[in-house]
């Protein structure tokens, strides 16, 4: 991939100004990215709302509107939360009927007597406050760690809550069913419990696991077409994972994995592979540190549509996955730190694509098609 050296200023008709910084190439499409706004702190998710607003939630706990190129100030009502260590506001997602209810949903980290955890509530959106807040799920039990939130929200068509979680930097928490830590949660979006989740008989089990063995999932996207639920699984040095996610299934961290221990290389678990445990469909080693998933579904992009776009941290690369039959059989890796840690991967309503930069000086880009 080849940066050229171009500077342009120019109109651009969705939100506002913007500032088109650079132009790359790719296998596909060449494209420039587009400084939306910046002076965010730690944003960590953005959603589209129908009237042509981005909110955006920033790590240390505020939530914000922006509207024709201007943040407001931050939204008022916002529960206590506990900004510690990756935790803080984290995801949000809104309610399908937003355009008439104004009601959204959010996940932060919380604490009380016994440390912090993640905890997901929901809440009418009326001017520039939150109303009718109401707590649908806790992660239990709380602990004194700061990592492995996990914390991404999808709401699908059949008024199901999905919640990702991590292992709290506390391994051996995946694989206990009696334990939040590690799992994927699914909830009905009342807070409800369905009674087709796959522990919900179990008695020494929390009803609320979709699946387990999970080490920190920080990505989750429904196919498009299939509905399928997938994820992405940030790993350790090593081992980051691209999950089709089924229900009761054990997907095996700590026990089997493709990453090693941070500093000093050495081996996990009992290695990659052990019947009953899940493998990926995809993984990266050395770990890109993955943080968000998405099915690139617009026309802005067609050479794209239908590819997995994941984002990562540790080389701000966005990698595009082409797919078939649930396998991945390219991949390209876009950006290449050129713009900073990318948070989240995000298609816009105007089918451009948008990427949160996790800093203190944070930005909200876009790319944009370049013919």
């Amino acid at each position: 991939m080849k940066l050229k050296l171009v500077t342009l200023f120019f109109l651009v008709s969705f939100f506002e100004f913007a500032i088109a910084e650079k132009i790359f190439t790719s296998d596909k499409h060449s494209y420039l990215i587009e400084t939306v706004i910046e002076g965010l702190e730690h944003p960590w998710s953005i959603e589209f709302t129908p009237d042509k607003k981005v909110l955006i939630a920033e790590r240390p706990g505020r939530l914000r509107i922006l509207v024709n190129g201007k943040l407001s100030e931050p939204i008022k009502g916002l529960p206590n939360i506990k900004a510690k260590g990756q935790g803080g506001l984290l995801d949000i997602a809104l309610d399908p009927d937003f355009s008439s209810n104004k009601t959204l949903f959010f996940s932060y980290s919380a604490g009380n007597m016994f440390g912090v955890g993640t905890e997901v509530a929901t809440a009418r959106l009326v001017n520039n406050g939150l109303k009718d807040i109401k707590v649908l799920f806790k992660a239990l039990p709380k602990s004194k760690g700061g990592r492995h939130f996990g914390s991404r929200l999808l709401l699908t068509n059949d008024n199901r809550l999905y919640i990702t979680l991590g292992d709290r930097g506390e391994m051996e928490r995946a694989q206990d069913i009696s334990d939040h830590a590690g799992s994927m949660i699914r909830i009905n979006k009342d807070g409800s419990i369905p009674e087709n989740n796959p522990f919900v008989k179990n008695s020494n089990a929390k009803p609320e696991i979709y699946t387990y063995g999970n080490r920190n999932i920080q990505g989750i996207a429904l196919h498009p077409t299939t509905n399928q639920v997938w994820t992405i699984e940030h790993g350790p040095q090593g081992g980051d994972e691209l999950n089709l996610m089924r229900p009761g299934i054990n997907y095996g961290w700590p026990i089997i994995t493709y990453g090693v221990n941070y500093g000093t290389g050495t081996k996990i678990g009992e290695g990659t592979h052990k019947n009953n445990m899940s493998q990926p469909v995809y993984y990266w080693v050395p770990s890109i540190a993955t943080s968000s998933l998405l099915f690139y579904n617009g026309e802005k992009f067609p050479d794209w549509k239908g590819d997995v776009f994941v984002s990562s941290l540790k080389f701000g690369q966005l990698a595009r996955l082409e797919m078939l039959d649930n396998k991945v059989i390219q991949e390209e890796r876009l950006i290449n730190g050129a713009a900073g840690r990318i948070r989240e991967v995000k298609e816009g309503p105007d089918g451009l694509l948008y990427i949160l930069i996790d800093d203190t000086n944070g930005k909200l880009l876009r790319l944009k098609p370049y013919n």
